[in-house]
């Protein structure tokens, strides 16, 4: 069986497992990423892919970085604070953070 790559997109560790639940037919590594997604989603996709709205619109986050923050939910402001660190990362205000977290709870 062969595949094509229709579209790439970057997504949430919970729209991978909505995705993966709805094929038939997975081949072994599709399975392996599938018990992954299963182990480590913690929300719904609907609520992730809204989160990520969210960060990229009113905190002005890039897109792979607020997947990031919510594929890990962090609890508190020292988690969400090593999401950006780095040199090519903007400074996010300790305020601003703080409320990132609140979006969390």
């Amino acid at each position: 069986m062969s595949q094509t790559i229709v579209n790439k997109k970057k997504i949430t560790i919970s729209e991978a497992k909505e995705i993966l639940e709805n094929v038939k037919d997975l081949n072994l590594y599709q399975l392996r990423i599938k018990e992954y997604v299963k182990k480590f989603s913690k929300i719904d996709p609907t609520m992730a892919r809204e989160l990520v709205d969210k960060l990229t619109q009113k905190f002005e986050i890039e897109k792979g970085d607020a997947i990031s923050v919510v594929n890990c939910m962090p609890s508190s402001l020292e988690e969400l604070r090593m999401f950006f660190l780095g040199g090519r990362k903007r400074l996010i205000l300790t305020s601003q953070l703080e409320e990132m977290l609140k979006l969390f709870a």
